[in-house]
């Protein structure tokens, strides 16, 4: 079973969106456009808030993103 991890070979920002990528394994930048398109759909400041949260709690990937 795969850990979620924030991503650090596939990042623009914290790596969240490049670590749920690899997750589900489709390509980061459609998951990153799904995320503009929720934060616009909800007024930006949830999704922001739960992207700040997500960047707070999730753990980097271990040795540098080599799995």
């Amino acid at each position: 079973m795969k850990r979620f991890y924030r991503s650090q070979k596939d990042k623009k920002i914290a790596g969240i969106c490049g670590g749920i990528g690899e997750i589900l394994n489709v390509d980061p930048t459609l998951v990153r456009l799904g995320v503009v398109f929720v934060s616009l759909a909800t007024a930006v400041m949830p999704a922001v808030l739960v992207y700040l949260l997500a960047w707070l709690i999730v753990p980097n990937e271990p040795d540098g993103g080599i799995r």
